[in-house]
């Protein structure tokens, strides 16, 4: 017997963007006279951080860093390796991350430290959603656009598989068997 996946909409394209548009407006008050640089972690973060940068009003440099914990797997492995840093300096710099979800916190902690190596002005995360209920590593969000439950979730930007990233809405991923 063939397993059935469904997704059922959690939270609307259109509270999402209303989000990303607050995230701006904190973003923008608190960078205004600052070129920080922005580091989107791949692949998941591309579209959150597309309509982000789109609304800022002051000057930005963008990078991309790639994380690895998950694999095709619905859990992560607990095993976070940095497969792509950025290229871009970041020592003396104002560093904004741009993440897709926090679950766990493994990966974004791990990136975190490896960016606080780096000798930035400040480093301070900014994620889409959260989900509390899983972390196992202490992380701080700085800028957080939704608190979710302990569901898998897909949709702008978020994955299962590499699928169901382009889905507007932030879905419930269900398998059934």
């Amino acid at each position: 017997m063939k397993s059935k996946t469904t997704c059922t909409p959690l939270i609307a394209r259109e509270q999402v963007d209303r989000e990303v548009a607050r995230l701006a407006a904190e973003l923008n008050r608190d960078y205004q006279d600052k070129h920080p640089l922005l580091i989107g972690v791949l692949k998941g973060c591309f579209i959150f951080m597309a309509d982000l940068v789109r609304r800022l009003d002051f000057p930005v440099e963008i990078d991309f860093a790639r994380l690895s914990s998950y694999g095709s797997a619905m859990e992560t492995s607990g095993r976070v390796k940095v497969l792509h840093g950025p290229r871009a300096a970041v020592q003396s710099r104002d560093v904004i991350v741009i993440e897709d979800i926090i679950d766990t916190g493994l990966s974004i902690a791990h990136f975190m430290k490896y960016l606080q190596q780096k000798h930035p002005s400040s480093l301070k995360l900014c994620a889409l959603v959260e989900k509390p209920a899983r972390h196992r590593a202490p992380v701080k969000i700085d800028y957080l656009g939704f608190t979710v439950p302990d569901k898998f979730l897909v949709g702008c930007g978020l994955d299962w598989d590499e699928k169901y990233r382009n889905l507007p809405d932030i879905c419930v991923l269900e398998r059934h068997e």
